[in-house]
């Protein structure tokens, strides 16, 4: 009998064994909600250096967070984005729909004249950290569809006259859309752990000490 006891405390350690060697999981990440001008404080000043950087280091656009659905990042977003859903054909063609660029207020109803911007450009984000970064995080990076602020469907015409510039240079020529861009700017390099130069935090400053001073800012650092 006692070895039976015995045989079946060693039965039941070997099942915990695995349960109890098992590393914890991981937790997700938490969300963070501040005020913009606390957002603006957090993020770290540093000069910025694009020595070294092509647009070909951040590979975009891949399959997408559904890689069963035949569509790549960009079909994803606009899927995502329309105020109006587009029919999705054979190799994720879409037509029809409609979507509202709100750097400058403009309805689009035609996919093909709609680009995805990264909110923190490509060529910026490298500026400002993501040149030490691996090539996968950097794909991670030009294909974040895990925060609904990273990528935005806008007209191609704005999204070229905002190029590589940060809010020092470039803001969207639509006032209501400011305080929402900077808001975003500021979540996206407090979400990849993105730096500001001198020049870009005085500019962000000008909105959190004036229009902006009530803008919420939510972000969840990336993984």
């Amino acid at each position: 009998m006692i070895k039976n006891f015995v045989r079946g405390l060693s039965a039941l350690s070997l099942a915990l064994m695995p349960l109890l060697s098992a590393p914890a999981a991981q937790a997700a990440p938490t969300a963070e909600v501040t005020t913009l001008a606390t957002a603006v404080g957090l993020v770290e000043v540093t000069e910025e250096a694009r020595a070294g950087y092509t647009r070909s280091s951040f590979k975009h656009w891949n399959s997408g967070d559904n890689a069963s659905d035949g569509c790549n990042t960009r079909n994803e977003v606009l899927l995502a984005e329309a105020v109006v859903a587009p029919t999705v054909g054979a190799g994720c063609k879409l037509t029809g729909g409609t979507w509202t660029s709100y750097y400058d207020g403009q309805e689009v109803t035609n996919a093909g004249a709609l680009d995805i911007d990264h909110m923190v450009p490509l060529a910026e984000a490298w500026d400002s950290g993501a040149s030490a970064w691996t090539g996968a995080r950097r794909e991670a990076y030009a294909n974040d569809q895990g925060a609904h602020v990273s990528l935005v469907a806008v007209t191609a015409r704005s999204n070229r006259q905002k190029s590589d510039q940060d809010p020092a240079d470039w803001m969207p020529p639509s006032p209501e859309a400011q305080c929402r861009y900077v808001a975003e700017w500021v979540s996206t390099k407090l979400r990849w752990q993105l730096t500001v130069d001198d020049r870009e935090l005085e500019a962000l400053k000008v909105y959190t000490e004036g229009p902006c001073e009530d803008t919420i800012v939510r972000y969840t650092p990336a993984a």
